[in-house]
C-alpha cells in the first residue's frame, strides 16, 4: 500500500512531462515521416545526402566533444583540489565556481568578443609583446565557440565531480600508499575509477548543453553554423518547419547515441560502478 501511494506522488510529474514534453516531441518526430499523407524517409535521405548539412552536424559534434574533453581536463584537477579543502574554503571556492552560471550567456559571449576579437585584448597584448606579427583569427570560428562553451559549462562538471570526490574514503588512499602504491598509481587506480559516475554525469551535462546551445555559438561563431543555429534559421527565418523538425530529431538521436557510448565507456572503466 505504501509503495502504491509513493507511485501516486509521481503521477503529477509524469502527467506534466507526458503532456508538455513527450507528446509534443513524438508529434514533431511523426511529422518528419509524413510526406503528403504517406510515410516517407525522403527528408532524412535529402539531409544526409547534402554535404552542407553533414558539415554542420560534424562541426557541432566536434565542438561538443572537444568542449566536453577540455572541461574534463580542466575540471578534474580543480575538483580534486576543492574536494580536499576544509569546509569553509571549499564553500567559498564552490561559490566562486557557481557564480558564472548566474551571468547571462549573452553577457559572457560579448565579454569574450572583447577579449578574442581581431582588435581585442588578447591580440593587442600579443602584438605589443612581439609574439605575433598579425592578429589571430579566433573570433567567428569553431575555436571561439569552444572557448565560450567551456566557460559556460565548466562549473557543471566541477560541481558534479566535487560531490563525488568528497565522498571518497581517505582510508582507501592511505591503504594504497601503505602498500607501496605511488601517488600517480593511487590516483589512476583508485580515485579515477571511483569518480567515473561523476565524470559520466558531468560529461553528459556538458555535451548535451554544448550540442544544443544557441546563444554562445550564434554570437561567437558568426557565420559558422552549428546545428542549433541551423535549426533556428530554418524554423524562424526560412519558415521550413519540416526541415527544422528533421534537424531536431537528428539532434535527439545523436544525443542518445553519445550518452549510450559514454555509459558504455564508464562501465568498462568501472565495471562494479
Amino acid at each position: 500500500m505504501k509503495k502504491r501511494y509513493l507511485y501516486l506522488l509521481l503521477l503529477p510529474g509524469v502527467l506534466f512531462l507526458t503532456i508538455f514534453l513527450v507528446i509534443p516531441i513524438l508529434s514533431m518526430i511523426g511529422t518528419t515521416f509524413n510526406d503528403e499523407g504517406t510515410f516517407s524517409l525522403q527528408g532524412y535521405i535529402d539531409f544526409f545526402k547534402d554535404k552542407y548539412f553533414i558539415d554542420i552536424l560534424l562541426t557541432t559534434l566536434r565542438v561538443s566533444l572537444l568542449t566536453t574533453f577540455i572541461c574534463i581536463l580542466i575540471g578534474f584537477p580543480v575538483s580534486y583540489y576543492i574536494a580536499k579543502l576544509p569546509s569553509k574554503r571549499k564553500a567559498i571556492l564552490l561559490l566562486f565556481t557557481i557564480f558564472p552560471l548566474l551571468t547571462s550567456p549573452v553577457v559572457r559571449s560579448f565579454s569574450w568578443m572583447i577579449i578574442i576579437g581581431k582588435n581585442g585584448v588578447l591580440n593587442k597584448t600579443l602584438l605589443n609583446l612581439g609574439l605575433i606579427q598579425e592578429p589571430l583569427n579566433i573570433l567567428y570560428a569553431p575555436n571561439a565557440i569552444i572557448i565560450g562553451l567551456v566557460h559556460l559549462f565548466l562549473p557543471l562538471i566541477i560541481v558534479t565531480l566535487v560531490g563525488v570526490m568528497e565522498n571518497i574514503d581517505s582510508d582507501l588512499l592511505r591503504a594504497a600508499e601503505s602498500l607501496g602504491a605511488s601517488k600517480i598509481a593511487t590516483f589512476m587506480k583508485i580515485i579515477v575509477p571511483l569518480c567515473v559516475p561523476g565524470l559520466v554525469i558531468g560529461s553528459i551535462l556538458v555535451f548535451v548543453g554544448s550540442f544544443t546551445a544557441y546563444t554562445t555559438p550564434a554570437l561567437l561563431g558568426g557565420k559558422q553554423r552549428v546545428i542549433s543555429t541551423f535549426l533556428y534559421q530554418n524554423a524562424i527565418t526560412l519558415n521550413d518547419w519540416k526541415l527544422a523538425s528533421i534537424v531536431a530529431t537528428i539532434m535527439i538521436i545523436c544525443t542518445f547515441i553519445i550518452i549510450a557510448i559514454m555509459n558504455g565507456v564508464a562501465k568498462k572503466l568501472n565495471p562494479k560502478g
